[in-house]
């Protein structure tokens, strides 16, 4: 065999003895997965709950390699690929969100699976019958996910799901297929995917009989275009749509949330104007045990339109009073911000006196909160809503925060201490009466 003759690491990579080789040879490694494959190209031995894998989620951002994974994956047990499958699989479900996704994606495709193939192991492809099959016999049928119905009565040993999460009928075409899956002694599937928060994509991320991989579009940056890096990237990176569509992220949601994903990227902006006030405003946790909550510290600003700016998070894990109070000067300092904005409900004076303790020529606002969370929120909310917010820049870990509250709070339980920020810095610089700065003094 080929890997008799080099010497191939873990990475992928081939030493000199490439040198001498014929071109048919170096054609042969290039196509070999066994060399090409990423490490998150190849599936873990055990799923999640520690018994072998009967779903292989593989969820990835555009260009990421994904479908390239699954063709090579279907090779591999058609053929019975010593280095991928125990033995060849006799039968086998391809499965799209349409017949022409199936098609012109999954089979004739440029990472299709009829690309992946050498030629004298290729197998035929006949549109008619929607059907594949190889020269030792095994058979691969092409499904649609537009009809369950379909799925009824085949039998197989594996099944490949493309784009699952985009799937109309997905709970029904996924039901159908299990009942099919039938042969061999294990049979499996693999699910390749770009992440959307899909109730059947949530189920089989818990499942513990999958295994789940993850990787993003700048996994395979060296067989992506100059131009596609370019333009689509740099525009796309840190939205909500670049995290789902290239960095393969599942951005969650829920319907009775404060806030929307749509809500949040229509305020967003690269820049923020010249600004007539600046904040920082900090949600201070109770406690500097490391299980406490997170100090939320969030800076925005105002201009001349009476339109409120987003600029920074900078909320810190639980941490002793002196590193947030650190961390709030520090971002204050270098926004040349006008004012501490400091909820007192936990501390009361402890909050001022840390802070003043760190630099005591700082103004530091002092707010209590009367109101619920959500109460409390909910006003500013409304201001997204009337478009007088805007985000300079992306704030992932806030924006989760903000989609995923809602009126019993976070899903988790937990606090939202980057939101309680973002609502005290808000609401000082847009829902409170101008007042002038407070007097500094030494507490």
């Amino acid at each position: 065999m080929l890997e008799s003759l080099l010497n191939i690491d873990k990475a992928g990579k081939l030493n000199e003895t490439l040198v001498g080789l014929t071109a048919d040879e170096i054609e042969s490694v290039k196509r070999s997965w066994e060399v090409g494959a990423r490490d998150h190209q190849w599936p873990p031995l055990i799923a999640q709950g520690g018994e072998p894998w009967t779903v292989w989620l593989v969820m990835g951002g555009r260009g990421a390699g994904k479908t390239r994974t699954g063709a090579e994956w279907i090779r591999a047990v058609a053929l019975g690929d010593p280095a991928l499958a125990i033995e060849p699989v006799g039968r086998i479900a391809l499965i799209g969100e349409t017949a022409a996704d199936v098609r012109d994606v999954m089979i004739e495709g440029v990472s299709g699976i009829l690309s992946v193939h050498a030629q004298n192991e290729r197998p035929v492809w006949e549109p008619s019958r929607r059907r594949l099959e190889w020269p030792n016999g095994a058979i691969a049928q092409a499904f649609s996910a537009e009809d369950p119905e379909s799925l009824r009565g085949p039998q197989f040993e594996f099944a490949w799901l493309d784009e699952l999460a985009k799937w109309r009928h997905a709970q029904e075409t996924f039901d159908m297929l299990q009942f099919g899956l039938r042969l061999g002694h294990h049979p499996r599937q693999v699910v390749t995917t770009t992440p959307r928060a899909a109730p059947l994509l949530r189920r089989l991320m818990e499942d513990p009989r999958t295994a789940v991989s993850r990787f993003a579009t700048r996994a395979n940056i060296g067989n992506l275009p100059a131009a596609f890096l370019d333009q689509i990237v740099a525009r796309y990176r840190g939205t909500r749509l670049g995290r789902q569509e290239l960095d393969g992220e599942m951005i969650e949601e829920r319907a009775d949330a404060l806030w929307s994903r749509d809500m949040i990227e229509a305020s967003r902006v690269e820049h923020a104007p010249p600004l007539q006030r600046i904040v920082v405003a900090i949600d201070p946790p109770a406690s500097s045990h490391k299980r406490a909550d997170s100090c939320g510290i969030v800076a925005a600003g105002l201009d001349a339109s009476d339109i409120v700016y987003v600029l920074d998070d900078a909320t810190l894990a639980a941490a002793k009073p002196g590193a947030w109070a650190r961390a709030a000067l520090a971002l204050y300092h270098r926004l040349q911000a006008d004012e501490l904005v400091a909820e007192v409900n936990q501390g009361g004076e402890m909050v001022s006196a840390v802070i003043a303790e760190a630099d005591d020529a700082v103004p530091v606002r002092q707010v209590r909160a009367t109101r619920g969370k959500y109460l409390r929120a909910a006003p500013v909310a409304q201001l997204y809503e009337q478009g007088r917010v805007r985000h300079a820049g992306t704030f992932a870990q806030l924006e989760d925060e903000m989609c995923a509250f809602g009126p019993d709070g976070l899903p988790s339980g937990g606090s939202p201490d980057r939101l309680d920020a973002l609502v005290w810095a808000i609401t000082a610089l847009a829902l409170t009466p101008r007042a002038p700065p407070p007097r500094m003094r030494r507490v």
